[in-house]
């Protein structure tokens, strides 16, 4: 099983991207992974918010595969304990043949991408910033590949 990250528009900061950079090469040890990075818009003073949301959309379906799971992050997805997490994973990593999830941009997503999901996923109820979501969703990937594997990094 391979696992993506679809993401809307580039990590800015260099502390976030030095994190998510050493999160995947420690996750690529477990699991094929890679993210993949839409482009933002140009010019959005121009339209609306749902114009927003319908364009990055399309992007994002031109890069989802008729077989894939799609996981959207989402603040109304279901919570998991780290440790839940890492179930769930296992679950996947035994049924889906590629995993994405998918981190929208500032407005969240467009009809036609939840259409498109399979399942959502919260990361908290607290509003973290969305550069700062990639940060913390690597760290938890790598976290349940860790608690999966039976290896020390997790603590109770």
């Amino acid at each position: 099983m391979k696992a993506v990250l679809i993401l809307v528009g580039k990590t800015q900061n260099k502390h976030f991207i030095a994190g998510i950079k050493d999160y995947v090469e420690r996750i690529c040890h477990y699991l094929p992974y890679s993210i993949i990075v839409i482009p933002e818009l140009k010019n959005t003073k121009n339209i609306t918010e749902n114009q927003q949301k319908e364009r990055e959309g399309e992007l994002i379906l031109k890069e989802i595969q008729l077989s894939d799971t799609v996981v959207l992050l989402d603040e109304h997805g279901k919570e998991f304990r780290s440790v839940e997490y890492a179930d769930w994973l296992q679950r996947k990593l035994n049924t889906a043949r590629r995993l994405v999830f998918v981190i929208g941009g500032p407005y969240g997503f467009s009809d036609a991408v939840y259409k498109r999901s399979n399942e959502m996923i919260s990361l908290s109820q607290m509003t973290f910033s969305h550069q700062m979501v990639r940060l913390i969703f690597v760290e938890q990937l790598y976290r349940a590949c860790t608690i999966i594997k039976g290896e020390p990094y997790h603590h109770e």
